[in-house]
């Protein structure tokens, strides 16, 4: 692949020993962990094989060596069950490792180099394209149709359109280049990407017990504490009334260790580890079997709508012109006040779309126009979508400085900033209602007016006239209702947490038979609670609209609690 097209040489050999000296290699590093040693440990502190031992080591002691020998092989048995267990899943994520994209390319001495991953430096100029694995963070200085899928980041399975002239021009370890090519500076690396970051702060976090090692932990502690009670009286009263120290010890211990219910924990280890082997059968990978355990005591699950519920298929279903008050559907598109609410939309859109909606506005854009004008126009600005709740806007301009500015977003976004009467709000305010009961996705469509080139800090700031509604329909996947009952069935709650409006959520999860759907909760509603109430809310709601992260966050945390 020839780069002379693009100008850049890249780093030189000195300049790459001098960063790598300076800042190090392109590898994660965390607290190394001993796998079979920490796996010994953490199983010798295992409740349930310190009661097997104890068990063991008092038959032994009273003589009972049938009984001392059983309990000391049901504890060899249990300790293999867990080690091989352990010892499979981690080497089945080790060799998940090893699948991720050990290479790269990258541009060295003005030529292009195929490096391993570890080896980027910081400063190296950096190639990714389409189905690659994007290895290190970085600034675009060039790209062509660049898109990313940045879900291990932001749960958003939308690819995000990036170029080197956009605010947006980052790209991020551990994403995934959705299509187009890009060459991008080299700015972090290691632990201090952006990914790493993450994994750094992971790393931090204690472990908790599961609910059954809980359970188990006391459960063990009142029997020990009852069986070393009746050791002590029954030991007492033999002792005073045999005067024989060791014939009052052994029958005091043999009826405590009655008391405890050694077979238990063998039992428990068992079906814990039929439970991951049937899962990795599925192509599960289980790390820990206690895994089992914390997934069927789940009680909760949380879940998105678009993508999730849907088939995140968008389709346009709907208009509303707010120079004439009137819906209509695409197919009925007819005067020019309709044929310029799709001309914004499309504009408001990105120059190449990725999103299902604004596919579908390009789409319906070019079977209405007589004269594609996409061609004649180039952006020289953008606002990405920002905001509570969001909105987007574009600048476009063509040749003879002809310009378009046109905004689409939440509609409450787009109203807050636009000039309308009582009686247009009252209108907007009714469209809206209409098309989301029937479960489309609505957004508000406007345009500015704007001559000079000291661009406003923020979209808000331009006066922006409302134009109109446009929505779009996203059906529910077939077998939703199924997923939904199967949970139900199984004793687990749903809750929806979306970004969507309450009366588009309401109607799809009324369509799916989610369990609730009549009760809905914003993001601005939940972040206005105290934690007391918050805690109540929560588990009476079960739909959640109009959600951004800190809520989402607030959320999470209050469900943990």
């Amino acid at each position: 692949m020839a780069v002379s097209n693009f100008g850049i040489k890249g780093l030189n050999d000195n300049e790459v020993i001098a960063s790598r000296t300076k800042n190090g290699e392109n590898k994660l590093s965390y607290k190394k962990e001993n796998g079979f040693i920490d796996a010994v440990k953490s199983l010798a502190k295992e409740p349930m094989v310190i009661l097997l031992f104890v068990a063991a080591t008092v038959y032994f002691i009273s003589g009972e060596y049938g009984d001392g020998i059983f309990l000391t092989t049901a504890i060899f048995i249990v300790s293999a069950i867990t080690l091989y267990q352990d010892s499979r899943s981690r080497n089945a994520l080790e060799k998940l490792k090893s699948y991720s994209q050990p290479h790269c390319k990258v541009i060295r001495n003005g030529i292009v180099t195929e490096i391993a991953s570890d080896e980027i430096v910081i400063g190296d100029s950096l190639i990714v394209e389409e189905g690659s694995l994007i290895s290190a963070d970085g600034t675009i200085v060039h790209s062509n149709d660049f898109s990313v899928n940045e879900s291990i980041l932001t749960g958003e399975s939308m690819a995000v359109y990036k170029d080197s002239a956009k605010d947006d021009n980052a790209i991020f370890s551990g994403t995934m280049v959705a299509s187009g090519l890009a060459i991008a500076t080299v700015t972090a690396i290691g632990n201090n990407t952006k990914l790493g970051k993450i994994g750094t702060s992971l790393a931090s976090i204690k472990e908790e017990k599961t609910p059954l090692e809980i359970q188990i932990k006391n459960f063990v502690t009142k029997m020990v504490i009852i069986g070393a009670i009746v050791f002590v009286i029954v030991w007492g009263i033999n002792y005073y009334m045999s005067k024989n120290f060791t014939d009052s010890l052994l029958k005091a211990l043999t009826l405590a260790m009655s008391i405890l219910p050694e077979e238990i924990p063998m039992a428990f280890t068992t079906f814990m580890a039929l439970g991951a082997w049937r899962l990795m059968k599925m192509g599960i990978v289980v790390k820990q079997m206690k895994t089992v355990e914390t997934l069927g005591s789940a009680t909760v699950i949380c879940t998105d709508k678009t993508g999730t519920i849907t088939e995140n298929k968008m389709s346009l279903a709907k208009l509303f012109v707010i120079s004439t008050e009137r819906t209509l559907n695409p197919e009925d598109i007819n005067t020019d006040e309709e044929k310029n609410l799709i001309h914004l939309a499309m504009w408001a859109s990105e120059p190449i779309p990725f999103d299902p909606m604004e596919v579908a506005l390009h789409k319906t854009y070019g079977e209405i126009v007589l004269h594609d004008e996409r061609s004649s126009y180039k952006m020289i600005h953008e606002y990405p979508l920002g905001g509570k709740p969001p909105m987007m806007t574009h600048l476009f301009e063509d040749k003879n400085g002809k310009r378009i500015i046109a905004a689409k977003g939440a509609a409450e976004a787009l109203m807050a900033i636009s000039n309308l009467t009582e009686k247009q709000t009252a209108a907007i305010n009714s469209a809206i209602q209409s098309m989301a009961a029937d479960g489309y996705r609505v957004l508000g469509v406007g345009e500015a007016i704007f001559d000079g080139a000291d661009f406003p800090k923020t979209q808000q700031e331009f006066k922006f006239a409302f134009k109109g509604l446009v929505a779009f329909y996203d059906p529910p996947k077939a077998n939703i209702n199924a997923v939904f009952e199967g949970f139900y069935k199984a004793g687990i709650d749903l809750k929806i947490v979306t970004g969507d409006n309450a009366l588009t959520t309401t109607s799809i999860a009324k369509q799916t038979g989610f369990h609730g759907y009549e009760n809905s909760m914003s993001g601005d509603e939940l972040m206005s609670l105290d934690e007391a109430t918050l805690n109540k809310k929560v588990m009476e709601t079960n739909v959640f609209t109009r959600m951004f992260p800190r809520s989402e966050i607030k959320n999470h945390q209050c469900s943990e609690g």
